[in-house]
């Protein structure tokens, strides 16, 4: 087994690269995919149905999250409906707060009612969580995505924060936590050790998955032959 099979963690590769994204559709051990309007920006996507479309054709069989990206809840509904009538796949994120600061919780709520898979997205506190939790109670399966990358960047731990959501995640069985926003390979070991659902992570954390274990008597050795190498490629004289 590779190491990534061995994580129960499932794992979601996050990008919005449509070559990466069939590339990671390839290995069994991506579990779903994930993306967002930041990504959809940065990748050059200017039609936002006709990638989803791409996406969706090359990927029929594992859970795609689409984000909304209107600001006013009205039209946030009217989004989600039609994103997620794209697939039985697909999981439509909205955002725990629209730019005023105003909770989504009563919209995240009729959709999941409404039989609406929604990945909730953006959250950072447990009180967030907890709201959250209770708006998709007795929906239809949904995620919660905790974006434990953007917490560390403050200087705080988020491992204590995530292993709480995973106990609150406990009064809502369908949903699922997502550890969003990793930073290094050791956050995957880390969202398995506390059992959280589901880790997105970004191609270039995914290719480090073959070092997990690696002796690291050999990894000091292959550095320090990294170094002559580049310097005898230089041609550095003193």
């Amino acid at each position: 087994m590779t190491p990534a099979e061995r994580l129960s963690v499932k794992i979601f590769a996050d990008g919005a690269d449509l070559a990466g994204m069939v590339d990671m559709y390839r290995k069994p051990y991506i579990s779903g995919f994930t993306t967002n309007p930041t990504l959809m920006n940065k990748a050059g996507i200017r039609d936002y149905r006709t990638f989803a479309r791409q996406v969706l054709d090359a990927i029929p069989d594992r859970p795609i999250s689409f984000e909304v990206f209107s600001d006013e809840f009205v039209d946030m509904e009217r989004q989600a409906t039609e994103i997620a009538s794209w697939g039985p796949n697909v999981y439509v994120k909205i955002p725990v707060t629209n730019t005023r600061r105003e909770p989504a919780y009563e919209l995240v709520h009729r959709l999941s009612q409404a039989g609406v898979k929604v990945n909730v997205t953006a959250l950072m506190t447990l009180s967030q969580v907890r709201a959250v939790v209770d708006a998709v109670s007795g929906g239809v399966p949904s995620c919660i995505s905790v974006f434990a990358g953007r917490i560390a960047d403050t200087g705080r731990d988020p491992v204590p924060i995530m292993a709480a959501a995973v106990e609150l995640l406990k009064m809502a069985p369908g949903a699922e936590l997502i550890w969003a926003s990793p930073r290094e390979l050791l956050n995957v070991l880390q969202a398995d050790a506390i059992g959280c659902h589901i880790i997105t992570v970004t191609n270039d954390i995914l290719k480090k998955l073959a070092l997990v274990g690696k002796n690291l008597d050999d990894y000091s050795l292959e550095t320090v032959t990294m170094f002559f190498d580049d310097a005898t490629k230089a041609g550095f004289t003193l």
